[in-house]
């Protein structure tokens, strides 16, 4: 009896979630496709806007872009420092811990005012590329991806893979890209997923640092035209929400075909 009862606890608590996650999407659906100006039906304007408004195209672009060399900068800080602090300095592990979670206790609007004016810098030498804006974004993400390559260390012994690499003549470089690396890919590609869903949806850094991404661009469409502006939201939480499926099951796949 207590099994019945705790799968029908189960399937209830699903359902709930299911409602609570589901439902504003559908309301979203619904009204991204109701035809405006007092016709009736549904229609896919607003959708087919996504892709023939040159504005919100560029921005879509843009932001993919953006994530893409966020991702980038992201991995390539990290890693490394984070495998030759477990390696050669592990009393640096928790200085570099509260650095990376430290973006978490500041709130976003204070990190911008902070670096509005190191990005008249960044603007002076690189030039006004909205693409610049992923040096700020790296900081933004940090906590979470910091989180999901720690995760993926801690689970393997680096000090013996290390060793024993180095013991047969391999080079540090060699140690990390191809005997660390490939053994913590599941938490490279979480940080990586969720970097782009935090890059895609992030508003208040583009704001007001003045760079024309997806979001930004989603909130001045909202005010002409609302039907897109849900539109464009929908297409982006569903993206985002793809990624994060994704990486679960690859995840369930390595370690089914690890055990295997």
């Amino acid at each position: 009896m207590s099994g019945v009862i705790r799968r029908v606890v189960r399937y209830l608590i699903l359902a709930l979630f299911a409602i609570y996650f589901f439902l504003p999407l559908l309301a979203m659906l619904d009204f991204s496709t109701r035809a405006k100006g007092g016709r009736t039906g549904r229609t896919g304007e607003a959708w087919a806007n996504l892709l023939t408004d040159d504005a919100l195209r560029t921005s879509i672009i843009t932001s993919l872009i953006l994530a893409v060399v966020t991702v980038v900068l992201m991995l390539l800080l990290l890693v490394p420092t984070m495998i030759w602090v477990r390696l050669r300095v592990p009393k640096m592990s928790r200085p570099i811990e509260f650095l990376c979670l430290l973006p978490l206790t500041i709130p976003a609007l204070v990190i911008v005012v902070g670096i509005t004016n190191v990005y008249s810098w960044v603007d002076y030498i690189l030039g006004p590329s909205t693409y610049t804006l992923a040096f700020a974004y790296v900081v933004l993400v940090l906590p979470y991806a910091y989180r999901s390559i720690d995760a993926a260390l801690a689970a393997i012994d680096v000090t013996t893979l290390a060793e024993a690499a180095r013991s047969l003549g391999a080079g540090w470089i060699t140690v990390i890209t191809k005997i660390v690396v490939p053994n913590i890919v599941g938490g490279m590609l979480g940080a990586a997923f969720i970097s782009i869903a935090l890059v895609l949806g992030e508003y208040t850094f583009a704001s007001l640092l003045r760079y024309d991404t997806l979001p930004v661009q989603i909130a001045l469409i909202g005010k002409v035209d609302a039907s897109t502006s849900v539109a464009a939201s929908l297409a982006s939480i569903i993206f985002a929400s793809v990624l994060l499926l994704g990486l679960s099951f690859l995840q369930r796949n390595r370690h089914t075909t690890g055990k295997a």
